[in-house]
């Protein structure tokens, strides 16, 4: 099972916005520009996130996007979740029509136990997690080096 780079690039983004977390609102092109994304592409995957109920939106001239809840309280598993549907390895396990095999499946377990793991992985991982070695301070730290040597 390979992510979508939807799903890729919405975690990236939502790393940039737990980074940010409390802070106020961040414009999408900003995040487009740092994280090397098509704003045209964000803006897609972010009104999935905001139906979703993961980031919330302003407009104006302060206005961007910020996450709906705490990072700490925002899994990976839900991120994926919202951009690429159901965590699922085979078709039979993603919630929809049961297979007529199910019950002579011999492959099945694995499936299975193939999908909880891959659930208990992505759930088990927060954004606040993800972001407690913020890039985005490490870089300017470098900076703030790169400017002190001139």
């Amino acid at each position: 099972m390979r992510l979508s780079t939807r799903g890729q690039y919405g975690l990236r983004a939502m790393c940039v916005l737990g980074i940010k977390y409390g802070e106020g609102n961040i414009p999408l092109r900003l995040i487009a520009d740092q994280e090397n994304i098509s704003l045209q592409y964000l803006e897609q995957i972010f009104r999935q996130l905001r139906r979703a109920g993961l980031v919330e939106s302003a407009r104006g001239a302060k206005g961007g996007y910020h996450l709906a809840r705490d990072p700490v309280d925002i899994t990976v598993g839900d991120v994926v979740r919202t951009l690429e549907g159901p965590i699922a390895p085979v078709e039979c396990l993603s919630g929809g029509e049961e297979c007529s095999r199910q019950d002579e499946c011999l492959t099945r377990e694995a499936w299975y136990r193939l999908q909880q793991s891959m659930k208990e992985a992505l759930d088990g991982i927060t954004l606040g997690y993800l972001c407690r070695g913020k890039p985005a301070d490490q870089r300017r730290d470098k900076e703030k080096k790169h400017e002190s040597r001139r």
